[in-house]
């Protein structure tokens, strides 16, 4: 027996025309009752029949005489004579072992009336098959069918199964059809939800409750970014989608709920770039009783444990290159990191302002009028050396300027106690010692609204019921937030953030 795949008859025809004869073989179904029943339940699953039988021979397969009952995508199809056909069926339990298998259907298992119904089938078409297992001469497992029924009718036709959906833009746009056809994109939304029920119970096993917090602010707080703007009918009051869950969470920790944490959607009006989308996800935590040290350590438990359960190994390859998040990650201040990826820089270059800004005009940077020492290191930073951060590293120390809800340094004025994560040359997590006095927070807070005033249009509001909440008492804590879209990036080797979000933001279809 032959398993070579079904030239489909469609394959010259436009898409009009088959849509058309489809609802034509619809009507036909409609017309005779049967149309989209809902009374079938399979009992198995391609992926666990594969595993379970695939290395049994014809002769123990025969013995067992093993009866299954599954559905799934027909995805292939070829006749083999007048009463036998081949069909391939497809299933959701592929990415970890083959979510497939062959069906052999003959007209002496299902009788003439299913037989001449199954001609009429489509690939695509969605199937209930009841049969037994055998092998053919080829050793491919196969569904002998004794049973065989249409469950949903495909209306449009798949791509060629040999190139899918080979226009990136559609894969994004209909992910459902990149879905169908391919086991890449499958497996990495299954790493995904992997990785995400890893940290969700790592975070559980460290005592993390997790909550919600609302998704319409009155005032948009919790990161420097510029907000999307709505309008409440009821209220006749403009409101704000999340750009951040951090000052809610934090009103957590003052009520008295010690570890928290909560995955969560984002939304920054920004632009779309390979590392960018308007809509995004981070899971954000924080507990009381802990400093940023404390949270760079667990930060990067919590990371190597999501690679471990979602990929099988700390040691990744991302777009060829390795990338080990099984050691320790690297720390370094941002002069630091200066001084290690752009050493032409001397000391007094780097504590000059007016040095800066001239080199930053050079990478045509231009920073806000009252941009201190610290956010003009911190900006030539991320033009001289971000990019060429693989290895994980904490760049730690950031300046107060830039830092309005992290904790001040103790030791070093104008310092807040603030790590970043960087990884493939890219940001992961940001975290710090929070910031828990009211008065230096109202003062801040301050400072942003004059920023704002000068022109920065991602400084932060002044939230006066969040200043309210500290003046209650907030215990020392810190806290994170991690990307989680750019973390599944390097977990699945995706080089554009639209490949892990399942529905990513595009422009309007034309």
């Amino acid at each position: 027996m032959s398993e070579s795949p079904q030239v489909a008859p469609e394959a010259n025809q436009d898409e009009n025309s088959i849509i058309a004869e489809r609802r034509a073989k619809l009507d036909a179904i409609r017309a005779a009752g049967v149309a989209f029943p809902n009374d079938f339940r399979p009992t198995h699953k391609a992926a666990g029949l594969q595993t379970q039988y695939a290395d049994k021979t014809r002769e123990e397969l025969e013995t067992l005489n093993v009866e299954v009952s599954i559905g799934g995508r027909m995805m292939l199809k070829r006749e083999a004579g007048k009463k036998a056909a081949f069909a391939t069926l497809q299933d959701a339990s592929g990415a970890k072992a083959d979510g497939r298998i062959q069906l052999y259907v003959t007209s002496d298992k299902t009788g003439e009336a299913e037989m001449e119904a199954f001609r009429h089938y489509d690939l695509g078409d969605i199937l209930g098959v009841v049969g037994v297992l055998f092998k053919t001469k080829t050793d491919e497992l196969t569904i002998k069918v004794t049973q065989l029924r249409l469950l949903t009718k495909s209306l449009r036709p798949l791509p060629d199964k040999f190139h899918g959906l080979s226009n990136q833009e559609t894969k994004y746009r209909q992910r459902y059809v990149d879905l169908i056809m391919s086991e890449d994109t499958r497996r990495t939304f299954k790493a995904r939800t992997a990785a995400m029920t890893s940290i969700r119970n790592f975070m559980v096993s460290n005592d993390f409750m997790e909550v919600e917090t609302p998704m319409l602010h009155v005032i948009p707080g919790g990161a420097a970014a510029k907000p999307f703007i709505t309008h409440h009918n009821a209220l006749d009051m403009q409101m704000f989608l999340r750009i951040a869950p951090e000052l809610y969470l934090k009103r957590l920790v003052v009520g008295g709920f010690e570890r928290v944490f909560e995955v969560n959607r984002n939304f920054r009006n920004e632009g779309v770039s390979p590392r960018h989308n308007p809509e995004f996800t981070m899971m954000e935590f924080y507990a009381a009783y802990v400093d940023y040290q404390w949270l760079m350590n667990f930060t990067e438990e919590v990371i190597r444990k999501a690679a471990v359960d979602a990929h099988g190994t700390a040691v990744l390859t991302y777009q060829g290159r390795e990338l080990d998040l099984a050691k320790p990650f690297q720390r370094l201040t941002i002069v630091g990191a200066i001084n290690k990826y752009a050493p032409h820089y001397t000391v007094d270059q780097l504590n000059d302002a007016d040095f800066i800004k001239a080199e930053l005009k050079k990478f045509g940077v231009k920073p806000f009028a009252n941009a201190g020492l610290g956010a003009l290191q911190l900006a030539l930073f991320e033009e001289t050396a971000e990019a060429q951060l693989w290895e994980p590293t904490y760049i730690i120390d950031y300046p107060a300027e830039v830092s309005p809800l992290a904790r001040a340094s103790d030791t070093v004025p104008g310092i807040t106690e603030r790590f970043e994560l960087f990884m493939t040359g890219r940001e992961i997590a940001n975290g710090f010692s929070e910031l828990n006095d009211a008065e230096d927070q109202a003062a801040r807070f301050r400072a942003q609204v004059a920023a704002k005033d000068a022109g920065d249009e991602e400084a932060m509001y002044y939230d006066a019921d969040y200043i309210r909440a500290l003046e209650y008492g907030m215990p020392p804590t810190g806290g994170c937030g991690i990307g989680i879209d750019r973390l599944m990036m390097l977990i699945t080797d995706s080089p554009n953030i639209r490949d892990v979000i399942l529905f990513p933001h595009l422009r309007r279809e034309e």
